[in-house]
């Protein structure tokens, strides 16, 4: 896969689709990488030019010393876009990167078509969560990630979906235990410090919210919360845990495409 040059190094990117649709941007969750949208791809590129990338931090993209912030994770996104000749575009992004779909839809309004929000929230647990997490993971390291592997699992999924599709879950919790301890962790600041709760009402392009019925992260309470509070914005609840993407499946990616 090509990779960008940011200032400070390689941000690893995929592109997908004809040449000439429209661009559809997707963003990963904390802790997965590109990959994550694997199910998604061949029905999106159909209909758009698909464009995934590592956010800084994860897979093969720079990890740089952190903290990172949402704002700087934004601007790699419009960075990428503008390496490639990209001024337009739809986004799609999940947990964290429905972080970044926030600070783009607030901040880079004009440049976007359409917004998904994916099993995210306008402000993400508590610096408590954060602090203790980053503490264990720059301590622990390779086996701090190892064990978040095996604790994301109740996380990410429902427990059904978790012990009936071991090969569907496996693929992705692998990710976080291949993600690098340095760039979670600055990622884990990002996320600890974003709080979009008064600023979302800037937000004025067509959104979509997506939620997870047995997502504890990021509630369907949240999903309403910042859909009361973007214009005109719908909302969509599958029978899932927080990667709404991978246990929805089909439904998922039937539901976002007719948004988009």
């Amino acid at each position: 896969m090509p990779a960008f040059s940011l200032s400070d190094g390689p941000l690893n990117y995929r592109l997908d689709g004809p040449a000439d649709a429209p661009v559809l941007v997707l963003s990963n969750s904390l802790g997965t990488d590109l990959h994550m949208w694997g199910a998604q791809v061949p029905a999106f590129a159909e209909r758009f030019r698909v464009l995934r990338f590592d956010t800084r931090g994860h897979g093969a993209s720079l990890v740089t010393p952190g903290p990172y912030s949402i704002e700087q994770l934004g601007r790699d996104v419009l960075a990428l876009l503008d390496g490639l000749g990209i001024q337009r575009f739809s986004f799609c992004g999940l947990s964290m990167g429905g972080l970044i779909g926030q600070w783009l839809g607030i901040h880079a309004g004009d440049r976007l078509e359409r917004l998904v929000l994916c099993n995210t929230a306008a402000k993400i647990g508590n610096d408590d969560v954060w602090n203790g997490r980053i503490d264990t993971v720059l301590k622990g390291r390779e086996q701090a990630m190892r064990d978040l592997r095996d604790a994301s699992i109740g996380r990410w999924f429902t427990p059904g979906f978790a012990a009936a599709q071991p090969e569907r879950v496996e693929p992705i919790v692998a990710m976080l235990a291949q993600t690098s301890p340095d760039g979670y962790a600055a990622n884990c600041a990002a996320v600890r410090d974003a709080d979009f709760r008064e600023q979302l009402g800037a937000i004025r392009v067509p959104t979509l919210v997506v939620c997870g019925t047995g997502d504890a992260v990021t509630t369907c309470e949240d999903g309403r919360f910042m859909q009361a509070r973007i214009a005109d914005a719908e909302r969509v609840e599958f029978e899932a845990a927080h990667l709404s993407n991978v246990e929805a499946g089909e439904a998922f990616t039937s539901r976002v495409l007719r948004f988009l």
